[in-house]
């Protein structure tokens, strides 16, 4: 449908409607296509207006499109109108017309309204990523750095996950200004990227460069660095972490996950005891193994491929340097059939330990059971990220040990098997956000990525206060 582009009369949209053949759903069809074309609002306003003087008023889904327009176009009035027709007539709003209230808003010198409507959100649900991280935003370009970062720690103590975007905004929006609460604030984020081993993308890692260069008077310098592999940065000549636990922390480590994560809540919602415990006899008896491969999640790794194929090339990359392996499989696995042939799983079979686990089993505690019972040099293969794991874990500082110990010792996607599978772990230094004080050394990727990746990244920021 193209939308008309002037105002027009009741009988001209009376012929439209009509042209159309779906007269219920004429408006909703025509605004929709306003939308989409950018049509001027007086156009969206004789419509509106139209189907007042036929229907008497006009439906909430109806008005939710007419502010959506009126938000693209930032149309400041016309979303006040809106909200005030929309609160006189229904007693509650649902969260796509407030995500739109408080986005049209806050880009306006009508800002502190959207607080308002955050507010009101809260009274009767947890508000959205967008409400939340629009208020940020105005309230850090208005230089309201305070209650910014108010609303930022009220987002993470709810659970609602920050983009990097609205991350990387408190560094832009703080450039050039002083003030030790300010900087410990920004601080603060870096620690969160740390914490949740998230790793800046190029722009964002920029942001972070000129607001620590723009900090008066402190005399702080980035640069752009390959760490080497002893783990020395060129640049300041200081060693970075140690990827590798300490024999404290590995058995902390392996206490908790075993009690947290294995024994917790979480690991028979798809797995029985009973299974769980014939895997335990097993691994005991076998003890310890060197690498363990999540067979089902590395059997989809080139998608060509047969998936038995993937297993293979992936066990006999990896029992070429006499590893021990230990391959957790599923028992439809043991079927015949077009991805998982007899003869293969046999071959498999002779140079891989395998424990064939119920079709329904969660594989991850298996998984993490076999390879912290084997040891420290113990490795697993898988591009799971364990994600729901880290979650389970009761504190901070073991959340913190149990993603050291993975980036140590996963085995991730590989470009290619041979080259590395067969590789050790990636790095003896532990690759995250660090600082001594007068050091930050910040890991960042070239490109944003939404979806977790663990390739970790070779491309550093050495922040150095001179």
């Amino acid at each position: 449908v193209q939308p008309p582009e002037k105002p027009l009369q009741p009988e001209e949209w009376n012929k439209l409607r009509e042209d159309l053949q779906l007269p219920e759903m004429f408006e909703e069809v025509m605004l929709n296509s306003m939308i989409r074309c950018n049509s001027p609002i007086d156009v969206a306003k004789s419509l509106l207006s139209d189907l007042a003087k036929r229907n008497g008023d006009i439906a909430y889904n109806v008005l939710v499109k007419y502010l959506t327009l009126c938000v693209q176009q930032g149309q400041v009035s016309e979303i006040r109108d809106v909200y005030d027709i929309m609160k006189a007539r229904f007693k509650v709003l649902e969260g796509g017309a407030y995500n739109l209230l408080i986005r049209g808003l806050s880009n306006s010198d009508q800002w502190k309204m959207a607080l308002t409507l955050l507010e009101e959100i809260k009274k009767i649900m947890v508000p959205s990523r967008t409400c939340y991280e629009s208020c940020v935003k105005a309230a850090s370009r208005h230089q309201e750095m305070k209650l910014a970062f108010e609303l930022y720690k009220e987002m993470l103590a709810k659970d609602v996950v920050p983009t990097l975007d609205v991350l990387q905004s408190f560094f832009d929006f703080s450039r050039g200004l002083k003030g030790a609460e300010l900087q410990k604030e920004l601080f603060g984020i870096l620690f969160y990227l740390r914490e949740n081993q998230i790793y800046p993308h190029k722009t964002f890692m920029r942001s972070i460069k000129l607001w620590f260069e723009s900090i008066p008077g402190e005399n702080w310098r980035g640069r752009l660095t390959k760490i080497k592999d002893s783990g020395q940065c060129p640049v300041c000549n200081h060693q970075l972490e140690d990827s590798k636990l300490t024999g404290e922390e590995y058995s902390k480590l392996s206490e908790r996950i075993i009690s947290d994560v294995i024994h917790g809540t979480d690991t028979f919602r798809k797995t029985s005891p009973k299974e769980f415990e014939a895997f335990q006899t097993f691994v005991e008896k076998r003890l310890p193994f060197d690498i363990v491969i999540d067979g089902l999640n590395v059997s989809h790794i080139k998608s060509r491929k047969m998936q038995c194929e993937n297993l293979l090339d992936a066990v006999n990359c990896l029992a070429k340097e006499n590893a021990r392996l230990l391959v957790l499989g599923r028992k439809h696995m043991l079927v015949n059939s077009s991805n998982w042939k007899r003869e293969i799983m046999k071959e498999m079979q002779n140079k891989a330990d395998f424990f064939f686990a119920e079709n329904i089993s969660e594989d991850d505690a298996f998984l993490l059971y076999a390879t912290l019972r084997s040891g420290e040099h113990c490795r697993f293969v898988s591009r799971d990220f364990l994600r729901d794991h880290k979650a389970c874990l009761s504190n901070s500082l073991t959340r913190h040990l149990f993603r050291k110990w993975q980036r140590g010792h996963q085995i991730s996607k590989p470009k290619c098997f041979s080259s590395v599978f067969s590789q050790q772990p990636a790095f003896c230094y532990d690759c995250v956000v660090q600082t001594t004080g007068d050091t930050w050394h910040i890991p960042y990727k070239d490109v944003f990525e939404e979806k977790y990746s663990y390739q970790v990244p070779r491309k550093w920021l050495c922040i150095q206060q001179k």
